[in-house]
């Protein structure tokens, strides 16, 4: 599968898609575009950036780059490879993947299946993290449905008596595996589905031949800040890049720490508003993104890497 694929897949729910030197992109919110795959980290021009804003009407994008490109935030990709194993991790998690391994059964199912039960963990997911105005029901039925008959979609699920308990969507871009959805329902989080649903998945796809690795997130603009802590618990690894936020340049001036603050405020009164989250998180990333690399705030899970750069 390559990076076409994945767009047709967006395409098929409705986005639109636009391809430019550096990378493919897809509007991910009104008159926002997300740079894809989530992996690639790209080093675009001025001329790229200002044309495909320019042409296209488009009021701001997001994208990761490596630490050396200037400016933009720093921040991870959330990120596996060879080798994993149960012996790797901590005893926590060690523990959780053998009692889950108890409780339920991990399989392929179709998207159809997905589709049509999984919403209700979809639903508890984006509960549990205050964003559950962020997707209807038939958004998501649209989602898993366009990944019918496309090569290197697949979907995986953890089954407790025939229920669906958790669930991943996986998909092969070139020798990365990347996991754009991941979501279990709270009733089984005491019997540790998350924990074995990550753990056999993950193995299974570093089983296969020409995988070099997963890819599972980028640090989200709007989730809690404790939303990866899993993923590290589980031995996922953080990977240093700098997102960067750009806006088009008649919205550039407007961006500023004074606006950013007042979004702050307008979102404290309105918390589970998805479009003020989006919007303080991207101004967020762009305001801290114009300080010195050196000035600037690096996530928790970084620290060491930092500190040790440092010294």
């Amino acid at each position: 599968m390559n990076a076409e694929t994945f767009a047709e897949w967006l395409r098929r729910q409705g986005h639109h898609v636009y391809r430019t030197t550096s990378s493919y992109w897809y509007d991910a919110g009104p008159r926002v575009l997300q740079a894809f795959p989530y992996h690639w980290l790209i080093k675009p021009d001025e001329k790229e950036i200002r044309n495909l804003m320019m042409d296209n009407g488009i009021a701001a994008l997001r994208y990761s780059t490596p630490l050396d490109f200037p400016n933009g935030m720093v921040s991870y990709h959330v990120v596996l490879h060879q080798p994993y194993e149960l012996e790797m991790l901590r005893s926590q998690a060690r523990n959780g993947i053998k009692r889950g391994l108890e409780h339920f059964k991990i399989e392929q199912i179709s998207f159809e299946r997905l589709a049509t039960e999984g919403w209700v963990l979809q639903q508890d997911t984006l509960a549990r993290q205050d964003r559950l105005r962020s997707m209807t029901q038939t958004e998501w039925e649209r989602l898993c449905r366009s990944a019918n008959g496309l090569q290197g979609f697949e979907t995986w699920a953890a089954i407790s008596n025939d229920e669906l308990a958790g669930a991943v969507i996986i998909c092969r871009i070139g020798d990365v595996f990347n996991v754009p959805y991941a979501m279990s329902h709270s009733r089984f989080l005491s019997n540790h589905v998350n924990n074995v649903i990550f753990f056999a998945v993950s193995c299974e796809i570093l089983g296969r031949e020409g995988v070099s690795g997963i890819f599972f997130t980028v640090q989200s603009l709007d989730a809690p800040a404790n939303v990866d802590e899993f993923k590290f618990r589980m031995g996922f690894e953080p990977r240093a890049v700098r997102q960067r936020v750009d806006f088009h340049p008649l919205l550039n001036p407007f961006a500023t720490p004074m606006v950013h603050t007042w979004i702050q405020k307008l979102l404290q009164h309105d918390p589970s508003n998805p479009r003020l989250a989006k919007a303080e998180g991207m101004l967020r990333f762009h305001v801290e993104g114009e300080r010195d690399i050196t000035e600037q705030h690096w996530p928790e899970c970084l620290l060491a890497q930092h500190q040790a750069s440092v010294h």
